[in-house]
């Protein structure tokens, strides 16, 4: 995405506000693209995955919540753990991990079901440029976003063994055995690079997820997949039984994911809807069950897993659902033959009127932040500082105007607070932002532990200031309000020279 902005020329406090409707337009058009490719009608209902929400957000609308707050009351709906939804995310502009990969699942999805459609139809080389292309997607999801690898990795493997029994060709075992190959080799450096932290292997035993917290998030989908399971458990309704295991030690929820699984799994023909249906819900079974073990423990202990794999089950439980009930209007006769013509314009007119007609208070007061109360509407990401912080607005002018390398000592006070922010603002780095995450990820090893202390020396020990700025290679000190409350600044009176003073902000630079 900094690449895109760099090409672009478009400056980063407006590329950041970019990023989500780049990433859900692109997923878009792959889902429009998947629709088109397996449905003869109603071909953008796929699309809507992305826009749905979970019952509940419907139930804590009609008890009086606004908008926002029935999002925020769904995400904590699951107890232990975190579940965002992918309208959610787009509202709130999280540029994370997870949703920048959104369209990376949504592509390699759409590869999948061309190889599905597709792959007996192809020659030589088109089959060689989809395997290169599944390899390439594959390969780049840990580095876009680790989870969805422990998701897509596993699904992507047995799709292909899925694709090798029913062709048995050779070039489908080639396929078979060159997409994970090149998938390692395309990413080499990173994988060599890499010193994965954070996980520490995998628990289970939890207490099981309440039965109607879980259906108030998946009822929708679940309800789509049962009735589509429902002749299979009047031809063979002994396989009901899957279930009985799990309601006997209290794992409802469990046992309402394992029926329409069984029953999925059991078919001797499926469709590839029916393929993504039994991904999305075996991973929450698998949640229900198992966890990754990480920094949050007790009741918290599942909160990432939940989390992280959720998403990925939205995604392939929700457009498998879909796809299957876009296969059930487009077998049936319309009453109004334009109907779902008209459908997707009203529903087009309302995505284009959503973010005008629709106020919705999004992290007011968030990280420190006192939005301006009045018509903020802009893609500026830096315009509320001019408004509510104008003096540190013009230090982080003054910043951006500096050539050279250089490198910035500012406050450092953890996570989801107004620290680290100037290197935010800038992009000049400092010798620590908001490290909450990256000990979750990385450990807590010699790269962290002893800089939040010489951060504290350098402004409160005048003896030893310029020594530590020298040690991190830091060339420019900042001193604003942030700074002032969370240390005693005493600085010396050599080796600093003042560069800007105004607005309650004061800037040094190292000399020499």
């Amino acid at each position: 995405m900094g690449s895109l902005a760099i090409v672009t020329g478009i400056p980063s406090e407006v590329a950041f506000n970019l990023v989500p409707a780049t990433v859900y337009g692109t997923a878009f058009v792959m889902l429009y693209a998947l629709g088109h490719l397996i449905l003869p009608r109603w071909r953008w209902l796929p699309l809507a995955v992305l826009l749905l929400v979970p019952p509940s957000v419907v139930w804590f609308l009609a008890a009086g919540d606004g908008i926002y707050s029935a999002f925020q009351d769904t995400n904590w709906i699951i107890p232990g753990g975190r579940f965002e939804f992918p309208v959610f995310s787009l509202f709130l502009g999280n540029v994370h991990a997870f949703e920048i990969a959104v369209f990376n699942q949504v592509f390699l999805i759409f590869l999948l079901a061309f190889a599905w459609c597709r792959w007996r139809g192809l020659d030589a080389p088109g089959r060689f440029g989809l395997t290169l292309l599944l390899a390439l997607s594959v390969g780049s999801m840990p580095l876009l976003s680790s989870w969805d690898a422990l998701v897509y990795a596993p699904a992507v493997a047995i799709f292909l063994l899925v694709l090798l029994l029913s062709g048995r060709d050779r070039s489908t075992l080639v396929a078979a055995v060159a997409v994970p190959a090149l998938a390692l080799a395309i990413y080499l450096p990173y994988y060599l690079d890499l010193e994965p932290a954070g996980i520490g292997g995998i628990g289970w035993g939890l207490p099981p997820t309440d039965p109607l917290a879980f259906l108030a998030v998946w009822g929708g989908f679940l309800g789509i997949a049962y009735a589509a399971i429902a002749r299979d458990i009047r031809r063979a309704p002994v396989a009901l039984a899957v279930a009985v295991p799990a309601l006997a030690i209290g794992y409802t929820a469990l046992a309402i994911v394992l029926v329409p699984l069984a029953y999925l799994f059991l078919r001797r023909e499926r469709s590839f809807a029916d393929l993504l249906c039994i991904a999305g819900l075996a991973v929450l079974a698998l949640c229900e069950v198992f966890y990754l073990k990480e920094m949050l423990g007790g009741d918290y202990s599942r909160f990432n897993t939940v989390f992280k794999f959720y998403f990925d089950a939205w995604i392939l439980l929700g457009t498998g659902s879909l796809l299957i009930a876009g296969g059930w209007l487009a077998g049936r006769r319309s009453v109004l033959p334009r109907a779902s013509r008209w459908v997707a314009v009203v529903a087009a007119a309302a995505l284009i009127a959503a973010p005008v007609a629709l106020e919705i208070d999004i992290g007011r007061g968030l990280l420190g932040i006192d939005y301006p109360p009045e018509s903020y509407h802009t893609l500026d990401g830096l315009a509320y500082l001019d408004a509510t912080r104008p003096g540190e607005a013009a230090a982080v002018d003054y910043l951006r105007t500096l050539d050279g390398d250089h490198r910035i000592v500012e406050a450092e006070n953890g996570d989801y607070g107004y620290y680290s922010r100037v290197s935010s603002f800038t992009g000049i780095p400092a010798i620590l932002g908001q490290i909450g995450h990256e000990l979750t990820w990385r450990g807590n090893g010699a790269w962290y532990t002893e800089r939040p202390a010489d951060i504290r020396a350098i402004y409160e020990d005048p003896a030893e200031a310029v020594v530590l700025m020298e040690k991190y290679n830091a060339t420019l000190l900042y001193v604003g309000e942030p700074e002032r409350e969370r240390y005693n600044v005493r600085l010396p009176d050599r080796g600093l020279l003042l560069v800007y003073d105004g607005g309650g902000v004061r800037i040094y630079e190292r000399a020499g």
